[in-house]
């Protein structure tokens, strides 16, 4: 596990290399050419990078109860969560949320492209 000043320095790249994405893009286009965009953008700098990458939720017996499949996951502690919508709503925070939980994470990013004005929060359990 990273530490926090590491992990916020990451989610200022993420931050900034969407930022870049959706101005040079900006709003219009299906989620997942924001998903291809900022992957390509993030592995030119250097991250490693998983796109879909699957998240199985367990009963408390391990029984897996059904799979999520995460945006972005970034250099194995960030989970990346796109939105190409009017504005990101409660519903997307408890998506994240639960991915989080899932994943055994603690550190996510929700970013709308989906908007005129550039939106992102930042999450943690």
């Amino acid at each position: 596990m990273q530490d926090e000043t590491a992990v916020r320095a990451l989610c200022d790249q993420v931050r900034e290399a969407a930022y870049a994405l959706h101005k040079y893009l900006l709003h219009g286009h299906l989620e997942k050419v924001y998903e291809n965009g900022l992957a390509h953008r993030l592995l030119k700098s250097g991250l490693i990078v998983e796109q879909q990458r699957p998240l199985s939720v367990c009963d408390e017996d391990g029984t897996v109860l059904g799979n999520y499949y995460a945006d972005l996951f970034v250099n194995e502690c960030l989970i990346v969560e796109l939105k190409a919508c009017e504005r990101i709503a409660n519903e997307h925070i408890a998506q994240v949320l639960g991915y989080l939980k899932a994943a055994k994470q603690r550190h996510a990013l929700i970013i709308n492209f989906g908007a005129p004005r550039f939106e992102i929060r930042k999450l943690a359990l």
